[in-house]
């Protein structure tokens, strides 16, 4: 091999190594052209603003085409300070990245309501405090509960006559009146917010009638029909014998 030969290719091997290294070049210069191109395009499909206000009527248009307004008569045309952008190429590589944040993010931890702990009342009926008996209708059936710890929120006490509330609270007054003599419960329940009961208290009461205060009203009632029958003058006779009674027991005093 000649020394020439040797001497031609080399010079061939150092011109493709440096035809390579310029090929090489250009595609990195093409890439970086094409990678700022695509962050650019929003800002190069950005569009200005137009305000046209229509002379005759004041009507006011906001539009990004103004060459439609151009050519008509009485329309005053002037560029607003803001522009509309056109959202541009998404990176791929910024894509992942929130994807991949979004499937990692924790998952909130589901906040739980605290359970109510329900309170063991201890209640106490202190009136009556045992089996009673009561007049019809002179006496009122009293009744008086105690209860302990104090009442939570959303719990109730009711008083009952016979299984129909007749108060709510921890004092009752019941009226006999209207109570048919014989045997009665008489019953405190503590009710939960959901008004089931959790605790109750119960008391048998007696209901009597008063026959001395019936046989006495009787009697009035008789003799207050008796004087009514009766003639004016019997009526007036009656009236000043009573009076004479009246004054002999005021003397006697």
């Amino acid at each position: 091999m000649t020394l020439f030969s040797i001497s031609s290719r080399l010079a061939k091997r150092i011109t493709a190594m440096h035809n390579n290294g310029v090929l090489l070049k250009i595609r990195i210069l093409t890439g970086l052209l094409i990678s700022a191109a695509s962050l650019y395009a929003p800002l190069l499909n950005a569009a200005p603003i137009y305000k046209i206000i229509d002379e005759q009527t004041g009507r006011i248009t906001f539009t990004d085409n103004a060459q439609k307004y151009e050519q008509q008569a009485g329309k005053q045309i002037s560029q607003m300070g803001i522009t509309t952008e056109t959202t541009g190429p998404t990176n791929s590589s910024a894509s992942n990245a929130v994807a991949s944040n979004t499937q990692t993010a924790p998952a909130p931890l589901a906040t739980q309501t605290p359970k109510a702990v329900q309170v063991n009342y201890q209640l106490t009926m202190t009136e009556p405090s045992e089996e009673r008996a009561y007049r019809r209708p002179a006496q009122n059936i009293v009744v008086n509960v105690q209860l302990r710890p104090a009442l939570q929120t959303g719990d109730t006490v009711s008083i009952y006559l016979d299984d129909n509330q007749v108060a709510q609270g921890l004092n009752a007054s019941i009226a006999t009146i209207d109570v048919l003599p014989g045997a009665h419960s008489v019953k405190a329940v503590v009710r939960n917010e959901k008004g089931l009961a959790i605790k109750e208290v119960e008391r048998t009461v007696y209901v009597i009638q008063n026959t001395a205060t019936l046989q006495n009203n009787k009697k009035i009632g008789q003799q207050l029909l008796a004087y009514q029958q009766l003639p004016w003058h019997q009526k007036v006779l009656l009236k000043l014998r009573q009076d004479s009674i009246n004054n002999q027991q005021e003397q006697k005093q």
